[in-house]
Formats: structure tokens, sequence, C-alpha cells
């Protein structure tokens, strides 16, 4: 005889029904969102592969960090302030002797494509100095803001307390102290560490305005992605001079020394001319969307006199906002339009598949690639997926060298000696779609001259891989980079 059902029992299975039912429905609704979302086919099928294998974890990380969102205040307000800069950017350089700049036949496609999409202009009469020691790029920051004037304005992902890192703090609190406008820009991630320290209370009361720019707080998974990032490296001072590049505000032989990789090998370059206000203008924006002060009504001096055979810049800002996803077109257009040659440098190689077929394409074509990556990173995650496309490479002509000094931190682009991009962006997905970037585009063969120098300096300490040696690692490496291959749209 069956036993009679309680009314418990009752309760008991219509909460198991109900909560299996909201659950299939959750399952249902998340995946009908990333199908209607209509991204890279490679991103859809990773998240429905992760979301119908585990459903759990995939729906939950999928909720997290599945979609772009700045936030409700932030998207706001960079809708609203698109419109202002971009018209003051065209008032700005109505004024500058010798506008527009006629680029060169080789860049000319690239300039357009940026005006376009950003309204950002190419400006001449600059002048670009490369810097490839940190010592000689932190002893040259250090002298320019002892000798600021008017501002000093700095954003980096990466601030680290300790060795020269605190002599700039030290500096940028001088210089407040005798009447400079001191702010940083400092991300809530990469900066966690400073701002867990008693730099940012010494800071704020001595006068040096400190931001933490895209705070992580469990209470706003529902209202912004958590893992956007401000990627950008940028110091502008008294608005004449520019420093923007791969190297975060730390001291390299302190930095990261437990991971096994060495030390972080990194290029900045310093810049002056009419382009800097351009980077400052990025600076007060930046500093606007977290604060909601405007600064762009306060510039006060004219860029320094133009150099003479100077330097021809143009800058190009990339993150989630409007217009700011071009990037990934301009580096595909840079590379499908080199000629000769092809030099690219990356600490954290992870392409999409477009990236991927225009390197097939150039080195199929006759254009000699050069992909320069370091040997050891200090994220395995990444290391795997980047292997992973490293033999279809190979196999279509492309030459990788794997740098073996330390970790090669640096982000560069050189198309047929040439043209340079150089900045922050790293060849991977997370910095084509997700982080806020800097990129310098600079039209000039003498400075193409020096990147190449440098870059071939990179070669020569390097190991080239060759085919025959790649193919013989073991079958469990390839089985773990194609199981992070699969979930390289993610990374």
């Amino acid at each position: 005889m069956r036993p009679q059902m309680t009314l418990l029992d009752v309760l008991y299975n219509v909460l198991g029904f109900l909560v299996f039912g909201f659950y299939a429905l959750l399952v249902v609704v998340v995946v009908l969102r990333v199908i209607m979302k209509r991204r890279p086919i490679g991103v859809s099928l990773a998240w429905l592969a992760l979301i119908l294998a585990v459903p759990v974890v995939g729906i939950s990380a999928y909720l997290i960090v599945g979609e772009v969102r700045l936030g409700r205040r932030r998207a706001k307000l960079a809708k609203a302030m698109y419109r202002p800069y971009v018209t003051w950017l065209q008032k700005l350089v109505a004024g500058f002797p010798h506008y527009p700049v006629t680029p060169s036949a080789k860049a000319a496609p690239l300039v357009a494509l940026i005006q376009s999409r950003l309204g950002m202009p190419l400006l001449g009469g600059n002048n670009i100095t490369l810097l490839s020691e940190p010592e000689t790029i932190l002893d040259q920051l250090l002298v320019d803001i002892r000798q600021a004037k008017i501002s000093c304005y700095l954003e980096f992902y990466i601030w680290q307390e300790g060795g020269r890192a605190d002599q700039v703090a030290e500096a940028l609190i001088q210089a407040a102290a005798r009447g400079v406008d001191c702010r940083i820009l400092l991300d809530s991630v990469g900066s966690a560490a400073l701002f867990d320290t008693g730099w940012p209370r010494r800071f704020h009361d001595t006068g040096v305005r400190i931001v933490e720019v895209l705070p992580v707080k469990p209470w706003r998974v529902p209202l912004h992605r958590q893992d956007l990032r401000m990627h950008r490296k940028l110091v502008v001072i008294d608005e004449q001079i520019a420093y923007t590049g791969s190297m975060n505000l730390v001291d390299p032989e302190l930095f990261k020394q437990s991971s096994g990789v060495g030390q972080w090998i990194d290029i900045m370059v310093r810049v002056t001319g009419p382009v800097v206000s351009v980077v400052w203008s990025l600076f007060v924006r930046d500093w606007e969307m977290e604060t909601g002060e405007r600064l762009l009504d306060s510039r006060r001096y004219e860029p320094e006199s133009l150099h003479v055979d100077g330097h021809n810049i143009q800058l190009i800002p990339s993150g989630p906002f409007v217009g700011g996803d071009c990037i990934q077109q301009i580096l595909l257009q840079a590379i499908y339009q080199a000629e000769h040659n092809l030099v690219l440098t990356s600490p954290y190689f992870v392409p999409d598949d477009p990236l991927v077929a225009a390197l097939q394409s150039a080195a199929a074509r006759g254009v000699a690639v050069q992909l320069i990556i370091p040997e050891r990173n200090d994220s395995r995650m990444v290391s795997f997926a980047c292997n992973a496309f490293l033999e279809e490479l190979l196999a279509a002509g492309v030459e990788i060298y794997r740098f073996r000094k330390g970790l090669l931190h640096t982000k560069s682009v050189l198309v047929d000696d040439q043209i340079a991009l150089i900045g922050t962006v790293n060849l991977d997905r997370r910095s084509l779609w997700l982080n806020f970037e800097a990129t310098l585009l600079v039209d000039d063969c003498s400075f193409a001259a020096m990147l190449k120098e440098l870059q071939q300096s990179y070669i020569q300490q390097g190991k080239r891989l060759r085919l025959t040696e790649w193919r013989e690692r073991s079958w469990i490496q390839r089985m773990l980079e194609n199981v992070f291959y699969l979930f390289s749209p993610l990374l």
C-alpha cells in the first residue's frame, strides 16, 4: 500500500518543480540572449558550449562578464560626451598651422579610417623619442615632473609601490606642493595592491588627486561588467609633453619577480608638439567619465611651436565606447596593406580568426611576416591559448621568434618600414574589444627605422620557432592547447 502524501511532500514537489522550471527558463533565456547578440561565431559558440556543458558555471560567468556593460551612468555619460569632444578637437586642430597634414600613400587609408570612426586628426610637427630602457624612461619622467609648472596628469593600469615608482610618487607630491595640478587615474584591478597601501591617503593629504577607475565591487555585478579594464598608460605634463607605451608605473627590478618570467621588457615614447593636446583631451575625457568633472575647457596653453621636419602622429583611443571598437579594423587594415615586411610584438597573443587570416594572407602573398612573443608568460592559460595558434601560422610561412631575456611586454606593429603602431594594445581579444587602450600611429620613416632596430634586437635575443620542431611537442601539451583554444574567445 502506497503511503499517502503529506502536505509537506506536496510543497516539496511543487517547490522542486518551480526551481527546475526557473532553472530551465534561465538557461533558455541566456542561450537566446547569446544567439541574439550576433557576436563573432567563435565567441558565441564558446559561450553556448560553456552554458550547456556546465550551466551553473556558464550562466554565472555570462551574467558577470558575458556582455559589455559600462553601467548606466557611464554609458549615458560616454554618449553625452562624444559629440562635445569631437567638436572640441575640430576647433583645436583648425587653428594649427599646416593642417590638415597630407599622410603618406601607405598611411592614407588608415588615417582616413581613424578620422572617420574616432574624429582623431593626423598632426604634423611633432617630436617623438623612443625610450626602451626602464632606467631611461623613469629618469626622463622624473626630470619632466620635477620641472612641471602647470599640471601633471598620469593614467596607468598598474602602479606598484617600491623602488623607482616611489620616487615618481614623491616627485608628484613635491610638484603639488609648489602649486602644480596633479591628478592620477589608476585601474581598480591592476593597481589594487597600491590602493591597499598608505599611498592613496598620502596623495590625498598632499593635494595629489587620485581616482580608482572602474571599481570592482560585488554589489556592482548586476550593474556593469566587472572585467572591463582601463589599460592605458598615459602621462601628460604641462599640456606640452606626453608619454605612452607599454610600461606600467613600476620598478622593473621589483615587479612580479616571483612569477619566474624574468624582468619585463617595455618601451615608452615621449612626445612633444601638437598631438600632445589630443592626448591631453583623452586624459580629461577619462577623468570626466570617472568623476563627472569637465576639464576640457580649462586648456590654457598652446602647443609648442612646430618642429621642423617633425613626425606625423595620430592618436587612436579604443575601448567599449562609441567608435572605440575600430582598433581591430585598423590593425587588419595595416596588415592587409603590407607589401614587403611586417613585424609584430605582443606579450599576449590570442588572436581572433580575422587576425589569424590576415597574417596568413600576408605571408602567402610574399610579405616577410615576423611575430615576436615572449618564451615564458605570466599567465598559463594565455600561454596555452597562444600556442594553439602557432602551428597554423608557421605552416603559412610566418616567422615566429620567442624572446628569451625576460617577458617581452612591448606592443608594436611595423608595416613596410614606414608605418608604426605603438602603444598599449595586445594582440588578443581583450585588448581589441574590452579594454580602454591608447595607440599612436606614426607615419614617419625615421621613427620606423628606430623601431625596426629595436625589434631586430628582440629577434636577436630570441629563438626562432621551427615548424618541424614545434610539431614534436607532446600530445598532452597539444591537448591542453586545444582545450584553451576552445575558450580563447573568452580569455
